[in-house]
């Protein structure tokens, strides 16, 4: 008998509702925006309860530097500009489910971290 509790245990903590929080970061938008359509599309079919995909601040990395290499002549420079998009999905499903619809093939550049 404590050999059947012990593995119903096992079952209800697999199956347990957690709440998941999907962080995506991209340089490209157009990747990143498919990707959070992909991800909630997959959810919405499992009829999981979905937030988000909420938008983050755009970080904006810049480098501004002199176009001449040796320093003489006009004052010229170059301006070089990186943008990092972010994106947050909750999900409310348990962690079986989210394996399953994380396993999407998403587009390279588009990083993708799991937190419980």
């Amino acid at each position: 008998m404590d050999k059947d509790f012990k593995g119903q245990g096992e079952y209800d903590e697999e199956n347990r509702i957690h709440k998941i929080r999907l962080t995506l970061v991209s340089r490209d938008l157009k990747s990143i925006e498919k990707a959070c359509r992909d991800i909630i599309n997959g959810a919405k079919e499992k009829n999981l309860r979905v937030t988000g995909p909420v938008r983050m601040p755009v970080k904006k990395l810049k480098i501004t530097t002199r176009k001449s290499p040796c320093g003489e002549g006009t004052n010229t420079w170059d301006r070089f500009e990186m943008r990092i998009y972010k994106r947050l999905i909750d999900l409310h499903s348990s962690s079986a489910v989210v394996k399953k619809i994380t396993s999407i093939p998403l587009d390279p550049g588009v990083e993708v971290e799991v937190s419980i």
